[in-house]
C-alpha cells in the first residue's frame, strides 16, 4: 500500500520571520513553486501557497502586506499535517474533507515526532489513489474523472489568478504613474497641471476599485457567503438610476439609453441591492459594446415573476462564443486587439446573483446585430395595507 512519505514532491520551506516581500519574490522567480512550508526549528507551523499570497496582495492592494511584515501574516496557521506512514487513501480523504477554499492547498508531510519532511500536492494524491483504485473498468473511469476534475479546477484557478494580477496591475500602474506626475507638478508649483492630472488619477483609481470590488463580490458568491435580504423595491426609479449611469458610460457615443417599464406595480418584494447590481452590470456591458444606436432597459411583472430585459444594438456575440460568455474574466475579444476595458466579471456576477435569488439569465444575440439579456426572477408583492397602516412584507 502506498504511503504519503514516498510521494513528497518538494521540500521548500521558509522561516516565520521572513518578510512577505522576499517570499513573494521567490514565487515570482520560480513559476513552478506552488507552496512553501513555514518551519520553525524542524516543526511546521504554517503554509503559504501561491494562490493565497496573490489573493491577499490583490485584496490589500499589496501595500501593507507586501513590505517588511513577516510571512506568517499571509500563511495558513492550521495546515493539514499527515504522518509519512499514512496510506494515500486516508490522506486524500483528509485533504478533500477540508473547507472548499483550502481543499487544493498542499499537504505537509511530517515524521513520527512531528518534524517537517516536505510538501505533497493534492493532485499527486488523487493520481496515486486513481491508480490504486483501478482494479476494475468502472473504478478506473471514476478515478480518471476525478483526476480530470481536479486538473480542470487547477487550470481555472491558475487562469483566475493570472487574470486578477493582470487586471489589477494596469490600473495600479496608472494610479502610481499619475500620482508621481502630480507630485512633481506640485513641487514646481504648477497647480494648473495638477488640476489637469487629477481626473486621470480619479479614473484610474475608480477602475482599480471596480475591479477589486468585482473580485470580492464574486468570491463571496462562489463561497456561499452572500445573503438575500428581502424588502420593498420601487422598480421604476431603480431602472431610471441604472439608465442614467449607463448614459454616463456611453459618454459622447451616439447611443440613446431608454427605459421601457410601463404597468409595473408600485413596489415588489425582492433584494433590491442585488436586482440593481444585476441591471447595472447588464446595462454597463451593453453601453460598453454599443458604439451607436440604442440600449433599452425594460421590465415587467407577471405571475410572480419579474422579467428584466437589457437590449442593445451593439457588436453582438458569435454563436461559438456563447458558451464562454459567463466564464470569469471571459472577455471575448482577442487580447492583442482588445478595445474594451474591463475584467469580464460583470456577466458572471449578474448570473450568480440571479441564481442566488432563484432566477436565471437568458441570452439572444447575433454578431453585429446586438444582444438581448433577459433575467427571470421570482418576486412577491407587498401585502395590501390596512386602513391607516403602511404596506408591509408578509411574516
Amino acid at each position: 500500500m502506498d504511503r504519503v512519505g514516498a510521494l513528497i514532491a518538494a521540500r521548500a520551506r521558509v522561516r516565520p520571520d521572513e518578510p512577505v516581500r522576499q517570499v513573494a519574490e521567490r514565487f515570482f522567480r520560480d513559476p513552478a513553486l506552488e507552496a512553501l512550508a513555514v518551519v520553525t526549528g524542524e516543526r511546521p507551523v504554517g503554509l503559504v501557497t501561491r494562490r493565497r499570497l496573490l489573493l491577499r496582495l490583490a485584496r490589500g492592494f499589496g501595500q501593507e502586506l507586501y513590505a517588511r511584515k513577516p510571512v506568517t501574516r499571509v500563511a495558513v496557521s492550521d495546515p493539514l499535517l499527515v504522518d509519512e506512514a499514512l496510506p494515500v487513501a486516508e490522506a486524500l480523504s483528509l485533504a478533500l474533507a477540508r473547507p472548499a477554499d483550502a481543499v487544493y492547498d498542499e499537504v505537509i508531510v511530517v515524521d513520527a515526532p512531528g518534524r517537517y519532511l516536505g510538501l505533497l500536492p493534492v493532485r499527486e494524491l488523487a493520481l496515486r489513489q486513481g491508480l490504486a483504485l483501478a482494479r476494475s473498468q468502472a473504478e478506473r473511469e471514476a478515478a480518471q474523472a476525478r483526476t480530470a476534475d481536479l486538473e480542470a479546477l487547477e487550470r481555472v484557478r491558475a487562469q483566475f489568478l493570472a487574470h486578477t494580477a493582470h487586471e489589477l496591475r494596469s490600473p495600479a500602474n496608472a494610479v502610481v504613474g499619475v500620482a508621481e506626475l502630480i507630485r512633481r507638478h506640485a513641487e514646481r508649483g504648477a497647480w494648473h497641471q495638477v488640476a489637469e492630472r487629477l481626473p486621470l488619477l480619479l479614473r484610474a483609481a475608480g477602475g482599480l476599485r471596480a475591479t477589486v470590488n468585482n473580485v470580492l463580490v464574486l468570491s463571496r458568491l462562489e463561497a456561499g457567503r452572500a445573503e438575500v435580504e428581502l424588502g420593498p423595491v420601487e422598480l421604476r426609479p431603480l431602472l431610471e438610476d441604472v439608465a442614467e449611469l449607463a448614459r454616463l458610460l456611453c459618454g459622447e457615443k451616439p447611443v440613446a439609453v431608454v427605459v421601457e417599464a410601463d404597468g409595473l406595480p408600485a413596489s415588489i418584494l425582492t433584494d433590491g441591492q442585488k436586482v440593481r447590481q444585476i441591471a447595472l452590470n447588464l446595462a454597463s456591458n451593453a453601453a460598453k459594446f454599443t458604439e451607436a444606436g440604442r440600449v433599452t432597459i425594460g421590465a415587467d411583472v407577471e405571475a410572480g415573476v419579474l422579467r428584466l430585459r437589457v437590449d442593445d444594438t451593439g457588436i453582438g456575440i458569435r454563436e461559438e462564443d456563447l458558451a464562454r460568455l459567463f466564464l470569469p474574466f471571459g472577455q471575448l475579444e482577442d487580447a492583442r486587439d482588445r478595445r474594451h476595458e474591463g475584467s469580464g466579471l460583470g456577466l458572471v456576477i449578474a448570473r450568480s446573483m440571479a441564481q442566488l435569488l432563484g432566477g436565471r439569465v437568458e441570452v439572444e444575440s447575433r454578431h453585429h446585430h446586438g444582444s438581448t439579456f433577459t433575467v427571470h426572477l421570482p418576486i412577491q408583492l407587498p401585502a395590501p395595507a390596512r386602513p391607516g397602516q403602511e404596506a408591509s412584507p408578509p411574516p
